[in-house]
């Protein structure tokens, strides 16, 4: 009986993370169950979605292995148990900013042209040392960056046009053991590229997923956008 309750419940949380997220829901590793021989999976219980659109001849902010590199930084206020992020591209033609999303103003400028896409690469970093919001903009400058995950292709994702399942996704789970494992408060970000060398060009969908509500979270594509928007200017 108390499987069948199980059931239900995480029933009516799947439906309305498709619902409201209009893409699969979300689903975290915390907390999977299997019932009936299935697996099943809780929805984040906080998702946060960026539009954006990276146009043809945007300056990369790095460039490794012949490979451009954009970033989406992010601000995370609290320790977090788990952190999911997905990034597909190009964005759902059914898909649209609601009004606690964040989007570029390239993503407005170019909404006609949001059907266009790139086979998305995807990282999650954090900055070293940076654990508070006093002066992250200059320090971030020189800091050193600890990798946690990196994901190219994800089976769970909608294919792109071309019918490849290129879209990415990925999980981090906190380990409070290893310093450079665990989900502290600080400053974090979001690398994204294409799996092969050439340009990135086309619209995107990046969505960063918690288990708890994670309050004053902010996300922007440079570090000064980010700090004017953790003070409200």
């Amino acid at each position: 009986m108390k499987k069948l309750i199980f059931f239900f419940i995480v029933s009516l949380f799947f439906i309305k993370g498709i619902n409201a997220q209009k893409l699969p829901a979300f689903d975290a590793d915390l907390g999977k169950k299997t019932v009936f021989g299935q697996e099943i999976r809780i929805p984040y219980l906080d998702v946060i979605s960026y539009f954006g659109y990276i146009k043809e001849g945007s300056v990369p902010d790095e460039e490794r292995g012949g490979k451009k590199y954009y970033y989406l930084y992010l601000w995370i206020p609290v320790a977090a148990p788990e952190i999911g992020i997905r990034m597909v591209s190009p964005i759902p033609p059914q898909l649209s900013p609601g009004k606690e999303d964040f989007k570029t103003s390239d993503y407005s400028d170019y909404f006609n042209e949001r059907k266009k896409y790139f086979d998305t690469w995807i990282s999650f970093e954090r900055a070293d040392l940076i654990t508070n919001d006093s002066n992250f903009v200059a320090n971030a400058k020189t800091t050193s960056w600890k990798m946690y995950a990196q994901n190219d292709d994800s089976n769970e994702l909608p294919a792109q046009p071309s019918g490849k399942k290129y879209n990415s996704c990925m999980r981090i789970t906190s380990d409070v053991n290893n310093s450079s494992k665990s989900l502290v408060m600080g400053l974090y970000r979001i690398g994204f590229t294409t799996y092969k060398t050439g340009d990135v060009q086309g619209s995107f969908i990046a969505q960063i997923g918690a288990v708890v509500k994670l309050p004053g979270i902010q996300i922007a594509r440079d570090l000064e956008s980010l700090k004017a928007a953790m003070d409200g200017k």
